[in-house]
């Protein structure tokens, strides 16, 4: 490409050291139809965290960002957002990936959804196993159809043409994103594209946000005593085989559920019963 070519690209993309050959690709093939600074948020999301942007490992979305500070008026916005690939290499080259569960799936259930009506599984379930030291441990997640599909528009409860198209594999997505952040936190806060495609993004005072949210913690469900009767013997088998340790079965349970004291208890003790077999 001639020095006279790559002159021809606005400032903001040559003192980033943007050829002309990367950005046509990436304004062509990559992020199509965005504008000049969105394709460039993306090219520095991505110098930011090391990322190779031709891989596409992020998502430019369109996005209405409502301002509840400013009278709730929003605008259309490009957010960049990682996509599920991203997590799947980061968590592969962290070095202790240790592959993940074929997706479970709840009852079917038909909605009738302002005027569309759709049968979508209730909910989808996997989890990611990891490795550490010399233990597998298990990162469950379980989310709900409902509270992740996206509509068709913003005046509407229907959902967008992806949605009902593919009702379980975006669901299965969602459920995958959360289960990894939860065996990978270093991922990450941020919802993946598959998540947020469709969604609104709410700006509020962040300050009083994060004061409420302090001050009134979600409290969460406890843990039934007929589902810790029925898990018992797996965890048993998980300490006896040194997949994981009472400590960690206590903290992998307790990011999703509230147990007893005695319910603790019985799991500590595993351990203690386990050297006194031995």
């Amino acid at each position: 490409m001639s020095n006279n070519q790559e002159s021809n690209l606005p400032a903001m993309i040559r003192e980033r050291g943007i050829t002309q050959e990367v950005w046509s690709a990436m304004k062509n093939s990559l992020f199509p139809g965005a504008a000049d600074q969105s394709v460039v948020m993306a090219w520095d999301y991505c110098a930011a965290r090391g990322l190779d942007v031709m891989l596409k490992p992020v998502h430019l979305v369109p996005m209405y960002i409502k301002d509840k500070n400013n009278g709730d008026r929003g605008s259309m916005r490009d957010v960049v957002m990682p996509g599920i690939g991203l997590y799947r290499i980061q968590a592969d080259r962290a070095g202790n990936y240790a592959g993940m569960s074929a997706p479970s799936f709840g009852p079917d259930v038909t909605l009738n959804l302002s005027g569309t009506e759709i049968t979508v599984p209730e909910w989808c379930e996997m989890t990611v196993s990891k490795l550490v030291g010399d233990r597998v441990v298990e990162f469950t997640a379980k989310e709900f159809w409902i509270e992740n599909y996206a509509t068709a528009g913003r005046d509407t409860e229907a959902p967008n043409a992806m949605w009902k198209k593919r009702p379980r594999g975006q669901l299965v997505k969602c459920t995958e994103a959360q289960a990894l952040r939860k065996g990978w936190p270093e991922l990450g806060a941020q919802p993946t594209y598959e998540e947020m495609e469709g969604k609104e993004i709410d700006i509020t005072d962040r300050s009083s946000a994060t004061r409420q949210k302090r001050s009134e913690p979600e409290a969460l469900p406890s843990y039934s005593q007929d589902k810790f009767s029925e898990n018992f013997p797996k965890w048993e088998e998980m300490v006896s085989q040194n997949r994981a340790s009472p400590d960690q079965i206590i903290a992998m349970i307790s990011s999703k559920a509230t147990l007893s004291e005695s319910q603790k208890e019985q799991i500590l003790n595993i351990q203690k019963e386990e050297k006194q077999c031995a």
